[in-house]
């Protein structure tokens, strides 16, 4: 039996529409049960931060990550989850626009920094031949 690259490909990505699929599903459902528990009293924001830190310990303990992140970055973790349990979409917000914002801070910073384009040997011998200049005349700056 022959398949078509083309089954191939569209049997793979059924598959992975499916994934996303499943895995939406079972965000929302996780996200209905902590606000359930949330709101019963059987969940506090303690729980959640010492339950980031629990993971956190078992990830470094398994060397799936190098290191412990600082008690800051894991409250910041946890504080993200309260937010998003307790239904704070102001809050969502204004995370989301300061996210943005230092994304777009990072992107100025990166784009400021000076630049280093390396050329092949094929880019610069060409270059050579096009500028009538001798070959291996050496480094061609601009």
């Amino acid at each position: 039996m022959q398949i078509s690259l083309d089954e191939v490909l569209s049997m793979l990505l059924s598959r992975v529409d499916a994934m996303a699929v499943a895995n939406e599903n079972m965000k929302s459902k996780f996200n209905i049960l902590a606000r359930a528990l949330y709101k019963k009293g059987l969940l506090t924001d303690d729980d959640l931060v010492q339950s980031v830190k629990d993971e956190h310990k078992l990830l470094l303990d398994l060397g799936a990550i190098k290191e412990m992140p600082d008690d800051a970055a894991l409250k910041s973790i946890a504080d993200n989850m309260i937010v998003w349990i307790k239904n704070d979409a102001e809050a969502i917000r204004k995370n989301m626009k300061d996210y943005e914002a230092k994304v777009k801070a990072m992107i100025e910073e990166e784009e400021k920094k000076p630049r280093l384009d390396v050329a092949s040997a094929a880019d610069l011998q060409r270059l050579e031949r096009m500028s009538g200049k001798k070959s291996g005349s050496g480094l061609i700056i601009p």
